[in-house]
């Protein structure tokens, strides 16, 4: 056996579970698996920085990577209007809302709307509307009297089903030519900037409040930087 393999590999286990907080890894094989990768990719243990436009005259990282996002919601909202085309759905908020139903079961009308990241009024009007085509029903909550449950209707599914093959192309189309790799790291990567700010979306702050309490929970000890 070669003792120097195992010392050099237990050296390796030593970094990978000092890095776990700044990481973002899972602390398992795998999550150890894709440290490795990630480290192997990365000559000197330091990624070559790209480029971007505006970088030269002092544009920041952080605002790259909004523009980036807010250009990718518009892509796949573009791809999913082609998606319904000529179809029963006005938006792809009634099919998204149905896909959840479908996958989740029934459940209150708010856990739905939250579930979309929605505000209140616009998650009810989108629900009315699935009510009103009789995509959905809703019966009383048996532990809640103040609650409706909704669940998805068979015409629901029969009107989801129609339309799902058009609906998961537009999902791979948004992916690109990301290898599965990738797709893996970014998958990642969104988790956990969705797991950074999924609570504090919920915690229904005043807009006049809200950056306030975002930064404050980024400066948190307990929050990786």
């Amino acid at each position: 056996m070669s003792y120097q393999l195992v010392r050099e590999v237990l050296s390796l286990i030593q970094n990978f579970e000092s890095n776990l907080e700044n990481g973002g890894y899972a602390h398992d094989v795998e999550g150890f698996k894709r440290w490795i990768a990630a480290e192997a990719g990365q000559p000197g243990h330091a990624a070559p920085e790209p480029g971007w436009e505006g970088k030269e005259q002092g544009r920041s990282a952080e605002s790259v990577i909004n523009t980036l996002i807010l250009h990718m919601n518009r892509y796949a909202k573009t791809y999913s209007k082609s998606a319904i085309y000529d179809s029963p759905f006005s938006t792809q908020e009634e099919f998204i809302y149905l896909i959840n139903l479908k996958a989740f079961g029934e459940m209150t009308k708010m856990e739905l709307v939250k579930r979309n990241l929605h505000e209140k009024p616009t998650g009810m009007q989108i629900i009315n509307r699935l009510i009103e085509q009789g995509w959905v029903s809703q019966a009383g909550s048996e532990t809640d009297r103040r609650s409706k449950l909704i669940r998805v209707t068979d015409l629901g599914l029969q009107v989801l089903g129609n339309q799902m093959e058009k609906i998961r192309q537009a999902t791979r189309i948004v992916t690109g030519d990301l290898s599965h790799p990738e797709k893996m790291e970014l998958i990642r990567l969104l988790t956990r900037l969705n797991d950074f700010h999924y609570p504090i979306f919920h915690s229904n702050h005043d807009p006049a409040n809200l950056l306030d309490a975002a930064l404050q929970s980024y400066l948190s000890p307990n929050t990786p930087k």
